[in-house]
């Protein structure tokens, strides 16, 4: 009696990165690192698919296209951070200080663009994210300058709200948050320079050092009591 063998499937290219991941979200991981080597245009979902060890059909399960990939990627730097925002800011003034809330804002989007795979934040400037297609995160990315905007001019002193604009309070505030991209390029970040930078930001908006140094203690306070409500 000739027994028949169970068809096998086809074979991964290669293995999977990390068999306890869900696909989703080896895809992302995959895709990250090919679209901060190779760029955009250099990687195409064919390889996206061998890197991550499956498919391609079984990609498009999860991504149409590779910039639906991107689009997720981008949107993962900024969400999390704007959550956060839309609390904190929900807090102040009756709450929260301006300056410390500032503070806490300023270290966790830091702390969120540290977290983010292969740096990712280095795809922002990328002609291919000026497309329609990605409007949706220029507009999350717009709400999240906005909000740095108002606490900015809520901590700043009289002095500088009265030379700046909410609106370029917003914009050099969130490009001093990001100079940590830069920094990943040639080491990894770490606690000091989210210090660093959340405390430049308070000084950018006027404040002396011990205001600085009130705000840091006070925003601790702030972080570790919204910690506790998730």
């Amino acid at each position: 009696m000739t027994t028949t063998r169970p068809r096998q499937g086809r074979p991964r290219h290669t293995p999977p990165s990390d068999p306890g991941t869900p696909a989703r979200e080896q895809i992302l991981d995959a895709a990250g690192a090919l679209f901060v080597e190779r760029g955009i245009a250099g990687t195409s979902t064919r390889m996206i698919a061998e890197r991550v060890g499956i498919r391609q059909a079984s990609l498009y399960y999860h991504f149409a296209t590779k910039e639906d990939i991107l689009a997720e990627l981008l949107a993962t730097s900024v969400r999390p951070s704007l959550r956060m925002v839309e609390r904190i800011l929900a807090l102040v003034p009756e709450r929260a200080d301006p300056a410390a809330a500032l503070y806490a804002v300023a270290a966790m989007d830091v702390r969120t663009l540290c977290r983010t795979p292969y740096n990712i934040g280095t795809l922002y400037l990328l002609p291919e994210v000026r497309a329609e297609r990605f409007d949706a995160f220029r507009a999350e990315r717009g709400r999240l300058q906005a909000s740095y905007g108002a606490l900015g001019t809520l901590a700043a002193t009289e002095d500088v709200a009265r030379s700046l604009s909410a609106e370029r309070i917003g914009e050099l505030l969130i490009q001093l948050v990001e100079v940590v991209i830069q920094i990943r390029h040639s080491r990894e970040p770490d606690p000091a320079d989210t210090d660093a930078i959340a405390s430049s930001c308070l000084r950018l908006c006027g404040l002396d050092e011990r205001a600085v140094a009130m705000a840091r203690g006070e925003a601790g306070i702030l972080l570790s009591g919204l910690d506790s409500m998730c």
